[in-house]
């Protein structure tokens, strides 16, 4: 059975944390297998081709993936600092130029994607918006977002499935 995967995070690191659902309840994992994490890579739009994963890389994003969401949900260890520190510090292939002057993007191999990711988090961890990582506020949802509103109230992952039951809840409670 193929995975579907959640894109309500606003950034590409918090989607990364939803590879793992219902943290709250009954956890699921999204990529169990190397092809689902390749998949969850081209489906993000990090890269054009799935890139190939092997199980220790599969391992390895897992673990970033369990560092991100600490440091995203304030319940971070020391260690997950080093986590995401270590993928972020890796090289990346620069740009190229093509043979009519135009620029291209350098292809990115499953390692090089994981540390885009860490390179995001950090990015969104030490900016504007670093206060505004925020956890659904439904009972039975997990997955975080970054709160770009104006009044910076929102609360749930998305109105279309989270805010909708609420509301539809709060509206059959009053009848």
């Amino acid at each position: 059975m193929r995975t579907e995967f959640t894109w309500v995070g606003g950034r590409s690191s918090v989607d990364f944390t939803a590879t793992l659902g219902k943290r709250e309840q009954t956890p699921f994992e999204r990529i169990p297998e190397t092809d689902d994490l390749a998949r969850w890579f081209e489906e993000s739009g990090l890269t054009k081709e799935a890139p190939a994963v092997t199980p220790a890389v599969r391992g390895t994003a897992i673990e970033l993936r369990e560092a991100l969401y600490r440091l995203f949900t304030g319940t971070a260890v020391t260690a997950d600092v080093g986590v995401v520190n270590r993928w972020s510090s890796r090289r990346l292939p620069g740009p190229r130029l093509t043979p009519e002057l135009g620029l291209e993007p350098a292809p990115l191999d499953a390692t090089d994607l994981l540390s885009t990711l860490a390179r995001d988090a950090i990015e969104l961890l030490t900016g504007p918006y670093a206060d505004r990582i925020r956890a659904c506020a439904s009972d039975d949802c997990s997955l975080l977002f970054v709160d770009t509103s104006r009044p910076g109230r929102r609360r749930w992952c998305s109105m279309n499935t989270c805010g909708a039951r609420a509301k539809m809840s709060t509206y059959r409670a009053v009848d």
